[in-house]
Parts: structure tokens; sequence; C-alpha cells
């Protein structure tokens, strides 16, 4: 089965570090409680969740073609790269004051539960995720000077290394999927990756709304103004959950892919990596 990522699309692996030696402040992003403690709950998520798609996905890099298997090994090394990064990350998140255990046991919890599934529902949740980091990442290089400003030079540029390969990689779980489930009929197949795709968006904003109440409640801003202030955020200004409300709903259109948008020209717009650092 033909792919529609484009025939010229480069998945290309940048093994960057970023910020080190940098000393972050409790809210690295602006002074903002908010705005900081919701990154950092979607920083928490990286890790486990990452090396859940890797593996998802790898188990089937032998039963596609040879184009698909060979994007699968790019996939694999951004990801392995973003893991490492956001280990790194999260690492300053608890050295400023945070405790984030409670958080990464849920998620070690549920995706344990999740490798109990078949493995191609373990693979529709990456594809279903990946979408999700796919329409972030549009919204983030599109607005970035807007999302964060306010944010050290070192921590922008992680998560603009880290939008730019979500986005190149958008179609890779995807087209497994299509591919390992060709004999399917395509209303089946359609309707059995909205039916997950439903479900695992209703987690996953709750999951990552709870963890950002959860930080925000270390920093004692708790109750209904807490949740108040969350929501503003993501659906009111910047709104980072309205803005991906469109392209979220596109999912659900039979006939969907990934690359039905090609936003690589963002990419070339912030291809302005810092000098890599040997692994």
């Amino acid at each position: 089965m033909a792919s529609a990522a484009p025939a010229d699309l480069a998945i290309t692996p940048r093994n960057l570090r970023f910020g080190r030696d940098e000393v972050r402040g409790r809210w690295w992003l602006g002074g903002d409680a908010v705005a900081t403690a919701w990154h950092n709950a979607l920083s928490a998520s990286f890790p486990a969740g990452e090396a859940f798609f890797i593996e998802t996905v790898r188990r089937f890099r032998d039963q596609v073609p040879a184009e698909l298997a060979a994007q699968i090994d790019q996939f694999v090394k951004q990801e392995a790269h973003h893991t490492r990064e956001h280990v790194a990350f999260n690492r300053q998140v608890t050295g400023a004051g945070y405790d984030i255990a409670a958080i990464d046991k849920r998620i070690a919890d549920s995706l344990v539960q999740a490798r109990t599934t078949h493995p191609v529902a373990q693979l529709l949740v990456t594809v279903s995720l990946e979408h999700f980091t796919a329409i972030f990442a549009h919204a983030m290089l599109a607005r970035a000077g807007q999302q964060f400003d306010g944010a050290s030079a070192e921590t922008r540029a992680m998560w603009i290394w880290h939008a730019i390969e979500e986005i190149e990689h958008k179609g890779v779980a995807f087209d497994t999927y299509m591919h390992i489930t060709r004999s399917l009929k395509p209303a089946k197949r359609w309707a059995i990756r909205s039916l997950v795709f439903f479900r695992v968006s209703r987690n996953f904003i709750a999951n990552r709304v709870n963890d950002a109440l959860a930080l925000l409640a270390q920093d004692g801003i708790t109750g209904w103004r807490a949740k108040a202030r969350l929501w503003w955020y993501l659906v009111g200004t910047p709104g980072v959950l309205r803005q991906v409300a469109l392209p979220w709903a596109s999912y659900f259109r039979p006939g969907f892919h990934p690359w039905d948008h090609d936003d690589r020209a963002l990419i070339a717009a912030h291809e302005t990596a810092p000098t890599p650092v040997p692994a």
C-alpha cells in the first residue's frame, strides 16, 4: 500500500543535547506557573511514552516494505534522542523542587496495562498519540515566539528540535498500521482507528490536565482557581488545545493521512539547531 507521505521526505535524527549546565528557575516559562506546569506535565510523559512508541512500531519492522522499514529505523533514533533529552529535562524539573514520582508511577502503570493488549492495538495507541504530538508540534512551531516567550534559549531550542522531528516522522506509525491491516475492509480499519483515537484522546487530555494540576498544587495553587487558570491557558489564551482542535478532528475523516498537510515549511523556518554535541 502506497504512503501519502511526500516522496522526498527526509527523516533526519539530530543527536543534540540541551541545557545540561543550565540552571532554570522553578517557573521557567516566562515566570508563568500554569504554562510551566503544562509543559512539565507533557515532558514528564515523554520518556516512558516514547519508549513505548519505539517498541510498538519496531516490532513490525520486518513486516513492512523496505522504504517504510528504513523510516522506522530513523523514527526509532529520533524517539530515542527525545527520550534522553526529556529525561535530562525532567531531572531539572525535579531539581527545581517538583515531585513527579506519582506522575511517573501512573504512566508506568498505564503502560503495563497497555502492553497486555494485542500488538496492533498497542500500535494504534502509538498512532493516536503520534497524531497528538504532530499537531502540537505544528502549533508549537507556528507560534514558538508566543508559546516560549520568556524561556531560555536552550530550553526553547530543545522544544523546537523535538517539534521538528515529530513532524518529520508523523506518518511512520500510521503507515505501519495501514500496511499491517491492509487486509481489513477500509470501513472497519477506519472505525477501529477512530474509536481508539477517541479513547486515547480523552485519556491523554485528562491525564495531562490532572498532572498539571498536581504540579500547580505543589506551588500552592489549588482549587477552582487552579482549574480556571489552567483551562483558560488551554482553551482561552493562548489556547494550546483550541489551536489544535481542527487538526485533531481531521483524524476522524475517512481517508485521512498525517501528510495530508505538508508542513515542512515550518521545519525549514526553524532549522537553526545548535551545533550537535557528540553522544
